[in-house]
């Protein structure tokens, strides 16, 4: 495996770009058994009743699993991609900051299972999801 550190400056730099960086998810902790990241609830997360957005939750938990997922790998020979997602939304969430802690139940050859645990600044839980990557070789070879 690649060095760790290395792996978690480029992943901080390059890794939560895009659909994350507008949601304003800020990554906290990287390990291959272990990822935590935030996200804000305000306009860009919430729904129009005021709540955080089932969507932005689901997004925050896939881009912990894909991150997570991205540490059991050698990056030079294999990406990961999420395949499936499921979330429970518990509770709602009008304001503040939600942190978002992955782990992974299953880290295999061509598959990955990470749960995400949503919760508030009180550690109240406001989603619970699972997350199912594919390990897919970077070059595959044409047919």
């Amino acid at each position: 495996m690649p060095d760790n550190r290395a792996i978690l400056e480029k992943l901080r730099a390059n890794g939560t770009k895009n659909l994350a960086d507008t949601l304003g998810i800020v990554l906290k902790e990287l390990t291959p058994e272990r990822v935590v990241a935030t996200m804000p609830v305000d306009e860009r997360t919430r729904q129009p009743f005021g709540i955080l957005h089932g969507g932005a939750s689901v997004a925050l938990a896939e881009t912990i699993a894909s991150l997570g997922g991205t540490m059991n790998v050698d990056l030079d020979q294999f990406m990961v991609v999420g395949v499936e997602i499921n979330a429970n939304h518990i509770r709602a969430k009008r304001d503040g900051v939600v942190t978002g802690t992955g782990t992974p139940i299953h880290v295999g050859r061509s598959t990955q299972v990470w749960e995400v645990r949503i919760v508030d600044e009180s550690e109240r839980p406001i989603c619970v999801s699972r997350c199912t990557l594919a390990v897919v070789p970077r070059d595959r070879p044409s047919q």
